[in-house]
Parts: structure tokens; sequence; C-alpha cells
């Protein structure tokens, strides 16, 4: 299907978020060591992703390591007697949490850019790429949006902007995907077509238009 205009798809570009879209992480042993130390299930990440601590990790500030570092700072209080050991096992586990691509997600991303560009646009540690390489996915896209690379994180709209350019379409032109609903809600802001990403019937119904 195309918008009539000169048979131009409908959107010229997709950007693409990766964390929680196109890879996954396995927490099963982080939540197995939560038990474990008698903290509450989800506080490592609680307090991992509160703004305060992830922002300079993604905008390239801190190295990984020192993000566990400071996650682990911040569960001082929450582990029963302050055991520091107890709290930096809880960061490293996070940090070192098995993930994997989704193939669904990464098939449709595939036969979108046999159409319009790809960029995957992501807030994420500098290794992002290295670890799209060891998940056989340095190409799936014609450009990657690194926030830590970049120093500018989604829902900031430079990012956002940047992307575009690379893509060489408008903002409005791009269909954007993403499971934040903040940045979503940015994007929309500039006129692109957002998507709201939970599962992967979510990017191939906005991908439809493509492949019709």
């Amino acid at each position: 299907m195309t918008d009539g205009n000169n048979g131009r798809p409908p959107f010229g570009a997709v950007l693409c978020d990766v964390d929680n879209v196109v890879r996954s992480f396995d927490s099963s042993r982080l939540q197995a060591l939560e038990r474990a130390a008698g903290v509450a299930e989800g506080s490592t990440r609680k307090v991992a992703f509160a703004p305060e601590t992830v922002s300079p990790l993604v905008l390239g500030e801190i190295t990984s390591q020192e993000w566990a570092e400071s996650i682990a700072a911040g569960l001082a209080g929450l582990v029963p007697d302050s055991d520091p050991q107890t709290a930096y096992e809880l960061a490293l586990a996070l940090l070192e949490s098995p993930f994997h691509a989704d193939d669904e997600v990464v098939s449709l991303l595939r036969r979108a850019r046999i159409r319009v560009p790809v960029v995957l646009v992501s807030n994420a540690a500098l290794e992002l790429e290295a670890d799209l390489d060891s998940l056989g996915l340095a190409d799936l896209a014609d450009h990657v949006v690194n926030s830590a690379r970049v120093g500018l994180a989604k829902p900031d709209p430079r990012i956002y902007r940047l992307a575009a350019d690379l893509a060489g379409v408008h903002p409005e032109r791009c269909l954007f995907v993403d499971d934040s609903e903040e940045n979503v809600g940015a994007a929309a802001a500039l006129g692109m077509n957002a998507v709201h990403y939970r599962d992967p019937a979510d990017l191939e119904r906005a991908l439809e238009p493509l492949f019709t």
C-alpha cells in the first residue's frame, strides 16, 4: 500500500527502540538472588533505572562498571544488614543479565529494511553495538543511534531529529516504535507516526502498509 504520492510507502523510515523490543533480558538469576537476600523482587531494577542513576550511563558519562557501583550504593539501605557485597552482587547480576533477540521482531525489521531505512534508537550503554554484533544483528539497521555515543537520550527531541536526519527523511515521515509511553509521546509531538510497542503484533500491524 502507498500514500498516493508518486507511489511512496506511507512512511519513509522506521525508527525502532532496542531494549524490550528487539532484545529482551532474562532476569531469573537476579530475581533468585533478591529472594535469597531478602530484598523485594524488582528492587534492583527500581534503583538501577531511577533517572538519577541511569541517566549518566545512557548519556555516556559513566561506564557500565561505574553504573553497577552506583546501583550497589543505592541498594545499601535495602539489603539486610546493609551488606555491601550482597548489594554489589545484585547490581552485577542485573548488569550481566543474559539477553536474546526476538526473532519475530528481527524478521519484521529485516523485511521493512528492504523498503525503507531502519534506524535503531536506543537509550543504552557503550556496549550496545558489541551486544548487537554478538546477537548477529550488526546488519539489522542502516544506522544505530546509541544515546551513550551521541550524548542525547530519549525523550530529548534532538535524538529523534538526529535519527530522522540519518534516515534522510523528515520526522513526520518516520514510523517510531518504542516500549516507553513517554518516548512514544515525544515522537508523536514531533509529528512522527508513533507506536507503543507491547508485543510483536504491534510492530507487525504498524509495518503492514509496507508489506501490502
